[in-house]
């Protein structure tokens, strides 16, 4: 399948430059996004989408970089975007949902119940509800029955496409998700927010001490995370060479696919 790589929301925390990497995959049952970025409803109204996080991440809510805008460029219609899988429910990932109400969601069911059914009271404060009033149709998976590069807990999306699978991996929200997509040649894995810098993977370059001041604070569960990013780091040391890693925000792994690399 044919991949595009999409920043959906360049962000300007203090003395940071962060991007928001989506997918657009063209395949056989029309286009698929893996995460939506921030969308046309968050560039109209930030406070009641975004909130006050807004402040501190400093996003640019520029409409053309919204993953609608940049569907039509491509000359497609908003509407051949069939399905839209996400790593996880901040509205940074899920800000575009409301540009194609169209579109099937898939997330995990740890992730839907930890933020649209009974979340706790941190994740009520965390979570934005208004980026799902619009009532998107939101089908769970429970990714626990396969293995995956290692992984244990992971789920071909055979309903959406051929080659792309749903890997839980839990830390940053209750029911995070990494996205592999197989695109003939290789691998491809979104790992959404499982990690923020490329130095935790290659081990050599140091990570922003605020990065990692807020990987820390906003952890559903710090030791996951911290599990994760000893997982995701021994899989980029094996240097498998029909496989590539990336993350949402880091622009340095953006740019490297933009490219090609």
């Amino acid at each position: 399948m044919k991949v595009h790589h999409l920043n959906c929301g360049s962000m300007q925390p203090p003395g940071l430059r962060l991007v928001c990497h989506v997918l657009l995959m063209e395949t056989a049952n029309g286009l698929v996004l893996v995460d939506s970025g921030y969308g046309l409803d968050d560039v109209a109204h930030p406070r009641r989408r975004v909130g006050p996080v807004r402040f501190l991440t400093r996003p640019s809510l520029d409409a053309e970089e919204t993953a609608a805008r940049q569907v039509e460029r491509l000359g497609f219609r908003r509407e051949d975007v069939r399905h839209i899988v996400l790593t996880h429910f901040d509205a940074d990932h899920i800000g575009g949902l409301s540009d194609f109400p169209h579109a099937t969601v898939h997330a995990t069911a740890a992730e839907v119940l930890g933020s649209v059914i009974s979340p706790s009271l941190r994740e009520r404060n965390r979570y934005r509800p208004a980026q799902w009033a619009h009532g998107p149709k939101i089908v769970e998976h429970r990714p626990d029955g396969e293995k995956w590069r290692g992984f244990a807990q992971a789920k071909e999306l055979d309903a959406v496409a051929p080659g792309i699978v749903m890997v839980s991996l839990p830390g940053h929200t209750r029911g995070h998700a990494c996205i592999a997509v197989d695109t003939g040649g290789r691998w491809i894995l979104h790992a959404g927010d499982s990690f923020y810098h490329h130095g935790t993977l290659d081990g050599r370059t140091p990570v922003p001490a605020a990065l990692r001041r807020s990987e820390a604070v906003v952890a559903y569960d710090a030791d996951k995370v911290r599990d994760n990013h000893a997982r995701l780091a021994e899989l980029y040391r094996r240097a498998e060479p029909d496989l590539v890693i990336f993350n949402a925000h880091d622009p340095t792994l953006f740019e490297k696919m933009l490219s090609g690399a």
